[in-house]
């Protein structure tokens, strides 16, 4: 049972600042690059792909994007396995982070939904706007909207149910608790499984231990204090099945800083590239040594990805230039520039067309076949 409480002191800040004032450059540079690029939104929902694969690696598993990819659109080619899964909800967090405005995973509603101590349902589905806040991107699809507005209809038709079931009792004259009482009752966490969770992990404690640690460094620089929060979650160990919660609130919070205020930062993807050695180091200043560079291999990464996405972008153009208003090919562009790979399966779902049409389309598109299978065959560009 975790006793010793987390400390800021005897940091070292001689030899952090430099790595802080490194990673806080190219932070600041990608998220420039991409408030004002043609390829916005598939850049940031490739970085949803990205850091929820890299997410579940770092915990010792292995999700291929492709599946990913499919089972997000709802066209598994297999049985989801329990990893992917658990990607796919990294995935869907980061598009609820990134939906909302910018302090809202930090704030005590936004906090309480994260960790799953609230009733509230997520609404994915809302209205956007595209300036300011990231808030008006095409990342969460029809079928995302769908299942949202579905959600609250179920919410809704729920507690239309509970009051009718309580004024049956009433009229009964059964006993019935007060609304305060049945409020109180409802808010409170479950009793949780013996089998699945260790008893004496108190997540309670631990979290409020992490929001100590997150207001006692309001005041310090904000790329050093996301490391230091990236650090303390680690050390502390919050919660026992989402440990990929934590870079996610740390990125949420380097959004609400405004270093990154167009994107989410790909936490998970910068730690992939720093050895274990290091991220688990006995020293607390060469752990928060390895966040930093996480950090700036991250930024670093989503600079090449973007210029990449530019650079296929203009190619891909060339070829649709001089082609009917009614052709289909611009919108393959666009689908094709937002996820790491399609299949024709998802161009006939998008694009309206029959599987015939979808392969002539990515035939004339000229995208490169990224499976090497003969049968459910995925493209992409390279």
């Amino acid at each position: 049972m975790k006793t010793m409480a987390y400390t800021l002191d005897k940091l070292p800040l001689e030899t952090l600042i430099g790595p802080v004032a490194r990673a806080t450059e190219v932070l600041v540079r990608l998220d420039e690059r991409v408030a004002r690029s043609p390829v916005r939104d598939g850049f940031v929902e490739r970085q949803h792909f990205a850091d929820a694969a890299s997410a579940l690696w770092l915990e010792g598993e292995l999700v291929h994007l492709e599946d990913l990819v499919l089972h997000d659109a709802h066209m598994d080619i297999r049985t989801p396995t329990h990893e992917l899964t658990r990607a796919h909800a990294v995935l869907r967090t980061r598009r609820r982070i990134f939906a909302q405005k910018p302090d809202w995973a930090l704030s005590r509603d936004g906090f309480l939904a994260l960790t799953g101590r609230s009733g509230a349902m997520p609404a994915a589905g809302q209205k956007k706007s595209r300036d300011g806040e990231g808030a008006g991107t095409a990342s969460v699809e029809a079928d995302d909207r769908d299942d949202a507005e579905a959600d609250l209809l179920a919410e809704e038709f729920a507690e239309i149910d509970a009051v009718l079931a309580r004024s049956s009792k009433i009229l009964s004259g059964a006993d019935v608790p007060g609304r305060k009482e049945e409020t109180l009752r409802r808010d409170r966490p479950e009793p949780q499984n013996g089998l699945i969770y260790d008893l004496d992990w108190n997540e309670e404690e631990r979290l409020a231990e992490w929001q100590a640690v997150l207001a006692d460094t309001r005041e310090w620089p904000s790329v050093l204090r996301a490391a230091i929060l990236l650090e303390a979650w680690q050390n502390i160990e919050v919660l026992q099945h989402a440990a990929w919660l934590g870079p996610l609130l740390v990125a949420a919070l380097l959004r609400q800083e405004g270093l990154a205020a167009n994107h989410l930062a790909c936490l998970h993807l910068g730690a992939k590239s720093i050895p274990r050695e290091r991220r688990g180091a006995r020293n607390r200043g060469d752990r928060l040594l390895a966040c930093l560079d996480g950090i700036h291999d991250a930024a670093l990464a989503g600079l090449k990805e973007h210029d990449r996405l530019v650079l296929a972008k203009s190619q891909l153009e060339r070829r649709v230039k001089q082609r009917r208003a009614s052709s289909k090919l611009p919108d393959l562009v666009e689908l094709v520039l937002s996820r790491p790979l399609v299949s024709a399966g998802m161009i006939q779902e998008r694009l309206k067309v029959t599987k015939q049409g979808a392969l002539n389309l990515i035939g004339e598109l000229g995208l490169r076949e990224m499976t090497g299978r003969g049968r459910f065959r995925a493209w992409g560009i390279v």
